[in-house]
C-alpha cells in the first residue's frame, strides 16, 4: 500500500542510537553501526524518532510499503521485554564464559565482589600500592552487562554510569569521578541503547541510588548512553536528577543537570 514511513540516510547516520529508544514501535536498530528500519511493519509512519537524530538522517516518506502492524508492535515488545527482564535479573550462565565450570556455576569473572574497606595485604603489598595512585574501585563487575539490579553494592548507592572511553580521556578518573560512587560501564555504540534503558529501569527500581551521574564523551555516537538513563530515570525514579558530564576528547569537562522534568537545571 502507498503510506509515509520514515527513510534513514546511511551516509549521514554515525550509529548514535539515539532514535532506538525514541521509537516505541521498536521499528529501529543499530546494525553494522547504522540506524535501520527493522521491518516496514513496525513503522506507523508518524516520525517520532526525527526530532533526536542529530545528524538529520531521518525523514518522512509517502512510498509503497506494506502496511502497519499494531499486533506485530504489541508482540515485538513483549518479546523484548521478556528477553530485558531475564538479562537484567539473572547472571550469566556457565554456558556464556569459557572460563566457566560446573562446580563454578557461572562465568569467574563477573562474579558480584566487594572490594571495598576488607581487603587484607601484606607489608609489602602495601608499600608497593602506596607508590601507585590508589584504586577507587569498590565493587566488581563493572560492565552494565553483567552487574544485576540487586547486587548489594548498588542499594542507595551514588550511581555513576560511564561510557566506557571517558576513563582514558581523563587522567585523575579515579580521584575525580570515581570515589565514593558505584560505576556502571557500557558502550552506546556498539551495544543495545533499548537494552541499557531496560537494565537501567530494573537498576534504579531495585537499587534507589542516592543520585544518578552519567558521564559521555563529547561525540555524538554517546549520546545513547544519556538517553538510556534518562529514559529509565522517568519510569523507575521520575524525581531523581540526572548529572550529565560531557568529556571532550582532550579533556575537558562540562557539566549540566537534567531535573526531573527533564529541562535543564544547572551548568
Amino acid at each position: 500500500m502507498l503510506r509515509k514511513i520514515v527513510k534513514i540516510d546511511e551516509s549521514k547516520c554515525n550509529g548514535c542510537g539515539l532514535c532506538v529508544p525514541n521509537c516505541v514501535e521498536g521499528a529501529l536498530q543499530i546494525i553494522d553501526g547504522k540506524a535501520r528500519l527493522v521491518s516496514e511493519v513496525y513503522c506507523d509512519g508518524l516520525g517520532a524518532c526525527l526530532g533526536h537524530c542529530p545528524q538529520g538522517a531521518i525523514t518522512v516518506e509517502e512510498r509503497e510499503a506494506e502496511a502497519f502492524d499494531d499486533e506485530a508492535v504489541k508482540k515485538l515488545a513483549e518479546k523484548k521485554h521478556r528477553a530485558a527482564k531475564q538479562a537484567a535479573l539473572h547472571a550469566p550462565h556457565a554456558h556464556s564464559c569459557p572460563g566457566a565450570t560446573v562446580r563454578s556455576f557461572g562465568c569467574p569473572g563477573s562474579a558480584v565482589r566487594d572490594l571495598g574497606q576488607g581487603r587484607a595485604r601484606s607489608d609489602a603489598s602495601a608499600q608497593e600500592d602506596a607508590a601507585k595512585a590508589d584504586s577507587a574501585l569498590t565493587h566488581w563487575p563493572v560492565q552494565l552487562r553483567l552487574v544485576p539490579p540487586f547486587a548489594p553494592f548498588l542499594k542507595g548507592a551514588h550511581l555513576l554510569i560511564s561510557a566506557d572511553c571517558v576513563p582514558f580521556a581523563v587522567a585523575d578518573f579515579h580521584k575525580r569521578f570515581l570515589a565514593g560512587r558505584v560505576v556502571l560501564v557500557g558502550c552506546p555504540k556498539f551495544d543495545d541503547v533499548a537494552y541499557y534503558a531496560e537494565k537501567l529501569t530494573a537498576i534504579l527500581a531495585e537499587a534507589d541510588p542516592a543520585s544518578l551521574t552519567v558521564l559521555r564523551m563529547e561525540v555524538p555516537c554517546c549520546g545513547g548512553i544519556v538517553a538510556a538513563a534518562v529514559e529509565a530515570r522517568d519510569s523507575a525514579r521520575p524525581e531523581l536528577p540526572v548529572t550529565v558530564v560531557t568529556v571532550g576528547v582532550a579533556g575537558d569537562v562540562t557539566t549540566e543537570v537534567l531535573a526531573a522534568n527533564g529541562a535543564r537545571a544547572g551548568k
